[in-house]
């Protein structure tokens, strides 16, 4: 068995797995020269054992004993002597970044005689009792399980009774008796005294790192991220070093380039007098990195010198921690920061304009997320709203809601459909939930590297921080800013790209980027803002890249004709049964109630016209491009009145004595004999042309009259017939046979030759089973995977999602809906196998997907490693197709290059 414990010096970036993220850049800083204060890991392998057993891997405590101790050799000073003790942090640090979801402690070392002899050194008599305070805060919340909430009520009282805003005004004396209150709160409420062994202190500490891995916040974020739950996290231990010890000390938060637009330059915040959490927290207002220059030229001048080797050596945006210890510079962490979307796209253009990437590692550092991001809208300039306050735009976005202070209420809200704005003083990582459930989250304190900044940047969500005029009274459950009072429950709109708040729902515009794509994607011009000219140079090498094609899920011209300028191909997926709403739900009544067949003839002849009007309309949307149609697929019961409301209107008319209506009573009959206990998988699709003689006929009709129509007009028309729900071959034969009777009279009759390749929809189990075979009577297959999906599993999507689908989530059955994201072991693998059986029996069987899953992201992804030919989504999402797309096709090729 290998070492559980690294030293930094023997780590490096690659080795993120074992070492988790912060201990891998440790570790690579380290290597570089940069000042690093010296340490060591505990692997992710020893969590993994821990989680998995409840106790820490035999051989650890010896391991971390024997690193300990040089790491004292080279301090000369030992963890726990009493003069001068030497102090160490515990950090989490997961392969993949998580801000905030797991444990840090900082200062472990000190206890009642430690504290006493380090306030014996000169200048650091306050400095010793700040630092102790912090431990026992921290210990005790996060180790001990204390409600961190009580420790911060007691810092509250004390600070109220000396008329204090923060902490640093409080001195020597408050801060002993703050040390007394937080050890008496945690032997009230735990029974256990706060430990005053160092080592005791430290191995604690280390179980609760470990442990947190499966916190409730860390197990939100990840399943919110798709990181897997067996990853678990190291732990990385420090020697401490202190920017709390004087004005010529500090603490910051610094970024290479500006995380919310990707602009050039030095982003971040300084806080002097003061440890790292203190920042990044928001207790304290800090200044713009900036002014550190005049603070402290030397270090700013070298750590100004250390981001831009950082950023050289990642090639990327970097995120970075560090601290000034009496006018030394150290640097605590590194890691590729979290970004906007806007400044995902723009920095990845820029390093690929600088020469540290290629124009491909652009386009793999961008995702369809992303994209979707930036087709948010904005709020109506022209809209003239009074600003309420204003505050640092830390993640760009418009949104409206009603204002929240706790994130359960948040979440209550989000539940029964309210869109909502969280507004709290500064953010914790307790507030997770309700961060994932508002649309906006807005703080008083705290700026763009804040925990609120962080999180809601990686999640998306508009933020605006640090709005410090707001006055927030969560007893009242309101806030003010000046004289105007905001109650809980009333609405605000918060602007992210501004960092403004107004009273009220602003009117929200389409972003730059969707009215870039609604213009059909013209080369941007000189005057092109909010990241257009960076979309479009990584759209085109996406749509240059990729071998997918992506197509539309349209059902009208305007809808075609949307998604043509969004880069569409052709139509994936026009549905029929759209077409029979509204006005012409009376015909398709007629039909269905009609008693002879010269009846039904004669409805069917009514809907002709307007069915060849729909599609000649369509294909001339798409002209010169494949447009594949539907033939009718849902329940024939679904365009008829519901039978409860029927049968309770007729037993109405009959108490009150009134004539019953004559065609109510017609309906009422029809729709009892057509009742399905399941319809979904009764009378639908092939069974449905198979059955009702005259509608697949009629349907077909329309389409090669539509066709003939465009090629009259000069159009290239290319029309597909596409059968639902084929389970047997036998089904598609036999409606084959009448498809191409009809397109062949169509022809005679208007000597225009009409050919239309015929395919059927892969949506059943057994269809993709006996693909081989159906493939015998299909020019393509299309996967139908929101029906394939409910076939499979035994679910009815629209049952089953607000039933159980958050209790799998959260019990991990599921990592994501499997109406969301393709589930590859048993939807994928019916998928592979009709791609492989049905391209074996016909070798130019044309493939693609038209559910829900053809705009997913990372089911794209899947898609083209399964073979497809395209695949179809709504209007909306097919620039996200494309781009993700593109990128499959980067990663196949890499995944090819390294066998």
């Amino acid at each position: 068995m290998g070492s559980y414990v690294y030293d930094f010096a023997e780590g490096g970036r690659d080795m993120a797995d074992l070492l988790g993220g912060k201990g891998a850049n440790l570790a690579e800083m380290a290597r570089m020269g940069l000042p690093v204060p010296p340490g060591f890991t505990i692997t992710t392998e020893a969590c993994r054992v821990f989680l998995a057993t409840g106790e820490l891997p035999a051989g650890l405590e010896r391991e971390v004993a024997e690193h300990l101790a040089e790491l004292e050799r080279a301090a000369g000073k030992r963890l726990g002597q009493v003069d001068d003790p030497l102090l160490l942090s515990v950090r989490s640090g997961a392969r993949f970044s998580m801000p905030g979801m797991m444990e840090t402690i900082l200062d472990i070392g000190l206890n009642d005689l430690s504290v006493l002899g380090l306030a014996k050194v000169p200048d650091r008599e306050r400095f010793a009792w700040d630092s102790y305070r912090r431990l026992v805060q921290m210990f005790g919340s996060t180790v001990m399980g204390v409600d961190g909430s009580l420790f911060e009520d007691v810092l509250r009282r004390v600070k109220d009774q000396h008329r204090v805003v923060d902490d640093s005004h409080l001195d020597v004396c408050d801060l002993m008796r703050i040390v007394e209150m937080f050890k008496d709160l945690i032997l009230e409420r735990t029974g256990s005294a706060f430990p005053q062994d160092p080592t005791e202190q430290l191995r604690q500490a280390i179980l609760a790192v470990f442990a947190s891995w499966n916190g409730d916040r860390a197990r939100l974020y990840r399943r919110r991220e798709h990181i897997p739950d067996g990853l678990g996290t190291a732990v990385n231990i420090q020697r401490m070093v202190f920017g709390n010890l004087g004005s010529d000390s500090g603490s910051g938060v610094a970024f290479t380039r500006d995380p919310a637009t990707g602009r050039p330059g030095l982003y971040g915040d300084y806080l002097p007098n003061a440890q790292g959490e203190d920042v990044v927290s928001g207790v304290r207002d800090a200044v713009p990195l900036q002014e550190l220059a005049a603070l402290d030229p030397v270090s700013f001048a070298r750590l100004r010198g250390y981001m831009g080797q950082l950023e050289t050596h990642y090639r990327d945006l970097c995120d970075i921690e560090f601290t000034i210890e009496h006018g030394v510079l150290w640097m605590l962490q590194t890691r590729v920061g979290k970004r906007t979307a806007q400044a995902a796209f723009s920095i990845a253009s820029q390093l690929a304009d600088e020469g540290l990437i290629s124009t491909d590692e652009a386009l793999a550092r961008v995702d369809g997320d992303m994209l979707a991001r930036l087709m948010f809208p904005r709020f109506d300039a022209g809209v003239a709203a009074p600003v309420l306050t204003r505050g640092i735009p830390a993640s760009p976005g418009a949104a409206v809601g009603v204002v929240v202070f706790d994130s359960g209420e948040a979440v209550r809200r989000a539940a029964a459909g309210e869109e909502v704005v969280l507004v709290r003083q500064e953010t914790t990582p307790d507030d997770l939930p309700g961060m994932v459930a508002a649309q906006a989250v807005l703080t008083s304190r705290g700026g763009k590297t804040s925990h609120a900044a962080v999180v809601a940047r990686g999640m998306g969500k508009v933020c605006v921080c640090g709005a410090d005029a707001l006055s927030i009274d969560l007893g009242e459950r309101r806030f003010s800013v000046g004289d105007v009072v905001v109650s809980e429950g009333e609405t605000i709109s918060v602007d992210g790209f501004e960092g403004l708040v107004r009273l009220g729902a602003v009117p929200l515009v389409d972003s730059a980027v969707m009215r870039y794509f609604e213009a059909g994607s013209p080369a941007p011009d000189a005057t092109a803002q909010e990241g257009v000219p960076e979309v479009h140079r990584l759209m085109e090498h996406a749509d240059a890249t990729r071998r997918l094609g992506v197509r539309a899920n349209a059902d009208t011209p305007q809808d075609a004709a949307r998604a043509r300028r969004f880069g569409a191909e052709g139509i994936g997926l026009c549905r029929t049964e759209h077409m029979f709403l509204g006005d012409r739900r009376q015909l398709v009544e007629a039909m269905i109630l009609a008693p002879t067949e010269n009846d039904r003839e004669v409805a069917l002849a009514a809907l002709l016209p307007l069915q060849r009007e729909d599609f000649t309309g369509i294909l001339a949307a798409m002209d010169g491009l494949p447009v594949t149609i539907r033939l009718l697929d849902p329940p024939l019961h679904e365009f008829l009145p519901d039978r409860t409301d029927l049968a309770v209107r007729l037993a109405r008319d009959e108490a009150l004595g009134r004539t019953q209506d004559p065609h109510d009573t017609e309906l009422l009959a029809a729709v009892t004999r057509m009742h399905e206990e399941n319809p979904m998988l009764g009378l639908r699709g092939v069974r449905l042309g198979l059955v009702k003689r005259g509608l697949v006929a009629m349907q077909v009709r329309a389409i090669a009259e539509a066709v003939v129509a465009r090629k009259r007009a000069g159009g290239d028309p290319r029309a597909e017939i596409m059968v639902p729900l084929v389970g047997a071959v036998e089904e598609l034969h036999l409606v084959r046979q009448e498809v191409e009777e009809v397109l062949s009279t169509v022809a005679r009759e208007t000597g225009v030759p009409v050919t239309c390749p015929i395919g059927t929809m892969i949506e059943l189990p057994r269809a993709a089973l006996t693909a081989g075979r159906i493939a015998s009577q299909a020019e393509f297959f299309s996967f139908g995977t929101n029906d394939l999906t409910q076939t499979t599993w035994g679910f009815s999507r629209d049952d089953v999602e607000a039933e159980f689908f958050s209790a799998y989530l959260d019990k991990g059955i599921f990592e994501t809906s499997p109406f969301e994201t393709i589930d590859r072991e048993g939807v994928g693998r019916l998928v592979e196998i009709a791609v492989r059986e049905g391209r074996a029996a016909r070798p130019d069987l044309k493939i693609g997907v038209c559910g829900e899953h053809g705009g997913d992201p990372t089911s794209v992804h899947f898609f083209h490693g399964a073979g497809l030919d395209y695949v179809s989504c709504s209007p909306f999402r097919v620039p996200v197709a494309r781009l993700e797309a593109g990128r499959a096709a980067l990663s196949a090729r890499s995944a090819d290059a390294t066998k």
